[in-house]
């Protein structure tokens, strides 16, 4: 069994999104073994995304993802990893920051 980290960012939050999202993976067959809400700090968001910090969209990255609460989820199941991207090039999910 694999498992991968899935962060629901503010916007899908305030778009109330986060229960739709998690059905989702739940119907590609991944378990949901981990969920929690966090806002992170501005340290933490420059941390996690330090790989970007050199590009110009870079504050205002660390500007959407301190605006509010993030969900952070750990899904498990066959070729999670691999589910979890397949969803994210939905239409829907493609057009916004809701996974990473």
């Amino acid at each position: 069994m694999e498992r991968t980290l899935v962060l629901l960012k503010p916007d899908a939050l305030h778009r109330r999104l986060v229960g739709d999202l998690v059905a989702r993976f739940e119907r590609k067959g991944l378990t949901l073994v981990g969920l929690k809400m966090v806002h992170a700090s501005k340290e933490l968001a420059e941390k996690h995304y330090a790989v970007h910090a050199a590009r110009p969209f870079y504050q205002s990255l660390i500007g959407f993802l301190t605006s509010g609460p993030t969900v952070a989820i750990v899904l498990e199941g066959r070729e999670a990893v691999a589910a979890v991207r397949s969803e994210e090039h939905t239409s829907e999910l493609q057009s916004h920051s809701f996974i990473s």
